[in-house]
């Protein structure tokens, strides 16, 4: 064993693996950071560029990107209030108040080592505990599946301490009404399609997620006669010691939170980063929970380190089982089948020491993605720094393409530009918007697994429901408990 590790850290560190390595994050990074190209539309779409590389290169180039762009959605929704991936979404809102005063540099730095920190949290975890979080995630069939959807569409309605929840659930609600949009997963029916045939492929979230965020921005703004701006000062832009020690225990918290959601099939980052959001939230001391909204460092913390450490949890069923955890997973699962890499139970007899070599690559990634994300950091507060009059046009184009890229469909673009006007209206009679991406990103999962649920509880006794599967019993109580806390604390406020 330790013959294999040091021959594969030494190829792991030869220059020109270095050098691919760097160039997977910086892409990653900045391709993280344009508005609405998700890192699955980055991992997919460069699963191309990697088939004419050699297994090892590749392997480098594709992990680099992953966790490259991971954090690179970070930049553009603290400094320009859009999220460059769905799991920036709490990311923006705690990091863009705080860059409107003056503090973009450090909300990003914070960013940058919570990222860090969460993919050492993450890649520690998948060396050390594959047998147990596996066994965890194993855990959760269709049934969980379903409730811990719910749960996260639920906890949204939280989401935001100065919004009354009804509000949140409505948005949430809505979001998963257009995620049942296209034919039924299961008969292959088609709902809600008033006969257009182009919706029977339903609407997919990144132009949702573009609209809502980018061109309700945009229309946001552009009307104000004194549109913000964000100071081009940057001022620190490395978060002290003493801040990071501070939120110590959200970080680990947090770390635990996204590698678990990770080694579940299907969760994905999304769920981590609000997951995690919100338990940090209700576990904030009181006089920090009052900045939640506002500019929360700690709320930075506990997003990026969730998501960041999902990138590890994802790969343990990803190379344990051969089920990816996440889409970008799926990509790196697709990578690997390019160069006839069979990964499951047999990936450490098949391919001695490939599993050692994935270790090392995730945390060199990691280097490299804190070293060039702190150098990227000045030179993008200072371009989002530009007046939001000229920025905000130049933003219009890139929601087009982010749009139209995803499936070359022009549907896309219309779905794009009719989200950006519900959304500018939504946002105006107060109701966030959170909620509503997070549902339409976890409505497909829900359905699907709630049907497939029902047809396994076909003709069981609810005895069968509530103690064979005791840990959607669990979830059900967690939920209508996220449900109540959110009604009596609102009432509390009236």
């Amino acid at each position: 064993m330790w013959e294999q590790i040091v021959e594969q850290t030494l190829t792991a560190f030869s220059l020109y693996m270095l050098l691919i390595c760097l160039l997977g994050v910086t892409l990653g990074i900045l391709w993280g950071a344009m508005p609405g190209l998700s890192t699955t539309m980055a991992m997919t779409l460069l699963i191309g560029l990697s088939a004419g590389m050699s297994q090892n290169v590749a392997i480098m180039f594709m992990l680099g990107v992953y966790t490259g762009s991971v954090f690179g959605g970070a930049i553009s929704a603290v400094l320009i209030n859009i999220p460059g991936t769905p799991d920036a979404v709490p990311t923006m809102m705690e990091g863009h108040p705080l860059a409107k005063r003056g503090e973009g540099g450090l909300a990003l730095g914070t960013a940058i080592a919570a990222s860090f920190l969460g993919n050492w949290v993450g890649i520690l975890l998948l060396i050390s505990f594959i047998p147990v979080l596996l066994a965890i995630a194993l855990l959760f069939r269709s049934w969980e599946m379903f409730l811990l959807s719910i749960w996260g569409i639920a906890i949204c309605g939280t989401m935001s301490s100065g919004e009354r929840p009804l509000k949140g659930w409505i948005s949430g609600w809505i979001g998963l009404l257009v995620s049942f949009v296209g034919l039924d997963s299961i008969h292959g029916v088609p709902r809600y399609t008033f006969g257009y045939w182009p919706l029977e492929d339903g609407i997919g979230y990144i132009p949702i997620l573009i609209g809502l965020f980018g061109l309700t921005e945009i229309l946001r703004v552009l009307p104000q006669k004194a549109p913000y701006g964000i100071p081009a000062e940057v001022g620190r832009v490395i978060p002290p010691i003493s801040m990071l020690w501070k939120y110590a225990r959200t970080s680990v918290r947090s770390g635990l939170i996204g590698t678990v959601i990770g080694a579940i099939p299907g969760a994905g980052a999304n769920v981590a980063s609000f997951l995690s959001y919100d338990i940090a939230r209700r576990r904030a001391k009181p006089e920090e929970r009052k900045k939640w909204g506002k500019g929360s460092y700690e709320a930075i913390v506990s997003a990026e380190v969730a998501n960041n450490a999902n990138v590890g949890g994802s790969m343990l069923p990803t190379l344990a089982l051969g089920i990816p955890g996440n889409a970008a997973a799926a990509a790196i699962l697709a990578a690997l089948e390019l160069k006839n890499v069979v990964v499951g139970p047999t990936i450490q007899t098949e391919n001695p020491g490939l599993i050692y070599f994935i270790y090392i690559a995730l945390i060199i990634a990691n280097f490299l993605m804190y070293a060039m994300a702190i150098a990227l950091v000045k030179p993008c507060v200072k371009l989002f720094s530009l007046p939001r009059t000229l920025l905000m046009p130049l933003i219009i184009p890139i929601c087009v393409i982010g749009a139209f890229a995803v499936t070359l469909n022009y549907l896309d673009v219309y779905v794009m530009l009719i989200a950006g006007i519900v959304g500018f209206i939504l946002r105006k009679y107060g109701f966030p918007l959170a909620p509503m991406v997070l549902a339409v990103i976890l409505g497909d999962l829900a359905d699907e697994n709630l049907r497939r649920a029902l047809i396994v509880f076909e003709g069981k006794s609810l005895s069968y429901i509530l103690f064979d599967h005791w840990i959607g019993t669990i979830l059900i109580v967690v939920v209508l408990y996220t449900f109540y806390d959110g009604i009596f604390r609102h009432s509390k406020r009236m």
